[in-house]
């Protein structure tokens, strides 16, 4: 039996970006996005003798990218991963839109990508990646079915969804991921957003707004 399974929010930044930890006893862990002031997550990393595997981002805006080079400089060598359709996002100001802001961020290269279908594999434990495109072309799902959590980038929110207004996002599209690759999931699945609190599919299928057209 693979060790349990645990997850941690971090709030980081101006914009309250939602990075999550997945770790099991074992101390095996993934960095699931990177946003601006991450010293609280890698001083947890550091308390609990974590140690990180993968950093893993759903999605490539600066909010969720904003710290990648200082938790790579806290551990160099770790892989970073994204949706294939984003992998010149990081690095670019004005796909990541930090150049919109006035702020441009070069944030670190991916090293490897995924795709729509794979599984990435946490000690035991088993995510597939959806591929939910719309607020951008490479956002990602990270679903864990033992353990029913979706850990969703922005896509979908407490009672909301995600911006689909920015150069390379499309609204038909985002609307499309939600039904097709979320809403399949079962109702109880907790729902890990980018921002904003925690909710189950369940919640979001009976009483978002923006899901009852």
């Amino acid at each position: 039996m693979p060790d349990t399974l645990k997850t941690k929010r971090f709030c980081l930044g101006d914009w309250a970006t939602n990075c999550y930890l997945a770790y099991t006893d074992s101390g095996a862990c993934w960095i699931i996005d990177a946003g601006f002031e991450p010293a609280y997550l890698l001083r947890y990393i550091a308390e609990n003798k974590l140690k990180p595997e993968k950093i893993v981002l759903t999605h490539a805006h600066v909010d969720h990218v904003g710290g990648l080079a200082e938790v790579c400089e806290a551990h160099p060598g770790v892989s970073i991963l994204i949706h294939e359709d984003e992998r010149a996002f990081p690095g670019d100001p004005m796909l990541n839109l930090s150049a919109a802001l006035g702020q441009e961020v070069v944030a670190p290269d991916p090293t490897g990508t995924f795709a729509h279908g794979d599984t990435l594999t946490l000690d035991g434990h088993d995510f597939q990646i959806r591929h939910t495109p719309g607020h951008s072309p490479g956002g990602v799902c990270l679903y864990q079915p033992e353990h029913q959590i979706a850990i969703v980038g922005d896509i979908l929110f407490a009672g909301s969804i995600g911006r689909h207004d920015f150069p390379t996002s499309d609204g038909p599209t985002l609307m499309r991921s939600i039904h097709e690759q979320l809403m399949t999931l079962p109702d109880d699945t907790r729902v890990l957003p980018g921002h904003g609190p925690e909710t189950t599919i369940g919640n979001e299928r009976a009483s978002n707004p923006f899901l009852q057209v």
